[in-house]
């Protein structure tokens, strides 16, 4: 007879939608193009990979929903579920209904269960997510972060936490994003695009 076994160990992602959408629009400097929006299906291969066949992985995203938005939203939000994704939506109704203490809440649910073995945040939100985790990590839980390099400097420069930039997982975007930035230039020089039009200097300000 086999003996009972305990809880499978735990690997948790925990997507922060509105810091990746401004960290990828800051990037582009403007709304991103299909060609440009991160495929959850290869974070979900990653995520797989990560945990190998004897963990269970968890993939959770949380996003706010603009009222009005709903429509819009709407196929994105059945898109990740489709994928595997579970999606923690709230309205954004002040400037303060962000989704930063639900993450956290989430991730200390999991933790408090027992097995949770590593913890992957996709944000560069150090503010918020810097020294929860860092006491998490002091726990047992390996933490990853992932996000872009530019804007994920607390991640970056820990000695603790390990980074992975999120062009650097495989099929994750279609094209190579635009990432010339001063930090970062060729020794030939590189040009650096305008973010909007000339023209825009004569539209009339909202």
């Amino acid at each position: 007879m086999t003996a009972p076994t305990g809880p499978s160990p735990r690997v948790l992602l925990v997507w922060d939608a509105p810091n990746m959408d401004m960290s990828l629009g800051s990037l582009l400097g403007a709304r991103p193009t299909s060609a440009f929006r991160p495929r959850f299906d290869a974070v979900g291969r990653w995520l797989l990979d990560l945990a190998g066949p004897d963990a269970v992985a968890e993939a959770t995203v949380f996003t706010n929903v603009v009222p009005g938005s709903t429509e819009v939203v709407r196929p994105w939000v059945e898109a990740l579920r489709n994928v595997g994704f579970a999606v923690f939506a709230k309205p954004k109704v002040t400037e303060d209904s962000d989704v930063d203490d639900d993450m956290l809440a989430h991730i200390r649910l999991r933790a408090d269960e027992g097995q949770l073995e590593h913890v992957v945040v996709a944000s560069g939100d150090g503010r918020a997510f810097k020294e929860p985790l860092e006491e998490l990590q002091k726990q047992g839980t390996y933490v990853t972060i992932i996000g872009f390099r530019e804007h994920a400097g607390f991640a970056v420069a820990s000695d603790v936490f390990e980074f992975v930039d999120l062009e650097d997982i495989e099929g994750v975007f279609r094209e190579p994003l635009p990432r010339i930035t001063l930090d970062a230039l060729p020794d030939s020089g590189a040009w650096l695009p305008p973010f909007r039009s000339l023209r825009s200097l004569l539209e009339p300000r909202r």
